[in-house]
């Protein structure tokens, strides 16, 4: 902490003040000072007086935003006035306090203070965690297994094998389709995506292989396919459960033989096309029920990559919802509170994160404040289950182990940790604790859960 005021009075009163609360403070006399002191060092807050000889607190604060632009600052006077206030606010102050003030004012305004630098510390942990550790291309995850999805698309995507990707509506399938030729070898040839589902078994043969003039009524002019344009890039056939069984006999053909001939035509041409394909129906069922082609199943399945749903990878919740928060947010500063985070980790997701990125894109329309709580999220109480499974195993445990309430407790905050990555302010959120308590908490429930484990495995 950094004390600035010219009246030593003052200073050493509020400096012996924080400093019993276990705090570590430099004082200075001087906005000059206060400036040099924070050239050398960082300090989590700043509290200054607004009228000090030579520099105003205020000038002080107009400073400090180049220097240390992150640190909040809390400025105070004896001379308070409506005027004052909004001029320290405008300026960029964190609050503004008058003298006299009471003791629990000031340990206030810095509590908030500190929880919004931290805040602030873990949106930046995030973006980075976004932008690098937790992500690849445009994936995004910190389960396990969205780190093997990570790790089987860096292997494969300078092959020109096809991809089989399943998963269920909204899991982001088309995401790892473009992360596969956007990391590898075809990265700088075209991406050309097709939904099978949304044209015509008609028209989709046009689309995929193009057609000549005349070959049907309305051909005017001659057409290039989509496997032309794709030549030597990739092409992605979304929901091909739904392809109808004459083209998919054609396109077999044209993944065994690699040319294609148009609708209409007589002439063939050699097309050198990455397949990566996609289907949210279980193909192999497909196949029994005599819907899809074997033979075409094994040609595009060489390697698959299954998405699971979202509910069972709730780790990525987190991640996700700050993305999202960050693509629709228009450039205004809004944050979740713990309980709204706990809440999106509870929901089931029936649509994944097309559903997810809805309800956040939903949120930060309606919410009129900087701070989404869990009435903002539209989301109905049904859809979130009763009970989740780690929910079960938690109670389980408790029931056959006998446990008290407080073990429940430590076990709870073991697994949130688990959750977090093992990150104590996020952790702290979601449990709606200050981090003092879960660092105490924490230590003793790794204890507790360790003998636990031991009496288990007995």
């Amino acid at each position: 902490m950094l004390v600035v005021d010219d009246d030593v009075a003052m200073r050493d009163m509020l400096s012996s003040l924080l400093e019993e609360e276990g705090m570590h403070i430099q004082a200075a006399d001087s906005a000059d000072g206060a400036l040099e002191a924070l050239s050398d060092a960082e300090f989590d807050a700043v509290v200054s007086d607004i009228r000090m000889p030579g520099k105003t607190g205020i000038e002080l604060l107009g400073e400090l935003r180049g220097v240390r632009p992150e640190t909040p600052v809390i400025l105070m006077t004896a001379f308070g006035s409506l005027d004052s206030a909004v001029e320290a606010l405008r300026a960029g102050a964190y609050d503004y306090i008058t003298k006299p003030f009471k003791r629990d004012e000031v340990l206030v305004s810095l509590e908030r203070a500190f929880e919004r630098r931290e805040l602030e510390r873990e949106n930046r942990r995030l973006r980075r965690a976004v932008d690098h550790t937790t992500s690849f291309g445009d994936l995004i995850g910190t389960s396990p297994v969205m780190r093997e999805i990570f790790a089987l698309i860096r292997k494969v995507a300078d092959s020109r094998a096809s991809i089989l990707i399943t998963g269920e509506s909204g899991t982001g399938k088309e995401v790892v389709a473009r992360t596969a030729h956007f990391t590898g070898a075809r990265a700088k040839r075209p991406f050309v995506p097709v939904n099978c589902t949304a044209i015509p078994e008609g028209l989709l043969e046009s689309e995929l292989f193009g057609h000549v003039r005349g070959a049907f009524t309305g051909a005017h002019t001659s057409k290039r396919g989509l496997f032309e344009e794709a030549d030597r890039g990739t092409l992605f056939l979304d929901e091909i459960g739904d392809m109808g069984p004459g083209l998919q006999a054609k396109l077999l053909r044209v993944l065994q033989d690699q040319d294609i001939r148009p609708v209409g035509g007589t002439k063939s041409t050699k097309v050198d096309v990455r397949i990566i394909a996609a289907s949210n129906k279980d193909l192999r069922r497909e196949i029994e029920e005599g819907r899809f082609r074997r033979d075409l199943f094994y040609r595009l399945n060489v390697i698959p990559v299954h998405i699971p749903p979202l509910r069972e990878r709730p780790e990525d919740i987190p991640l996700l919802t700050e993305m999202f928060m960050r693509r629709h947010a228009g450039g205004k500063t809004r944050t979740l509170s713990p309980a709204a985070i706990q809440r999106l980790i509870r929901c089931h997701w029936e649509g994944n994160g097309r559903e997810l990125e809805n309800v956040i894109e939903r949120a930060l329309a309606l919410c009129e404040g900087p701070n989404i709580q869990p009435e903002d999220l539209p989301i109905p109480d049904e859809e979130t289950p009763p009970t989740t499974r780690l929910g079960e195993t938690l109670i389980g445990t408790a029931i056959q182990r006998q446990l008290e309430l407080r073990e429940v407790e430590d076990l709870y905050i073991q697994e949130i940790l688990r959750l977090t990555g093992g990150n104590k302010v996020h952790a702290a959120r979601i449990l709606g604790i200050n981090r003092r308590t879960l660092y105490r908490r924490g230590e003793r429930s790794t204890t507790r859960r360790e003998t636990i484990s031991e009496g288990a495995n007995v």
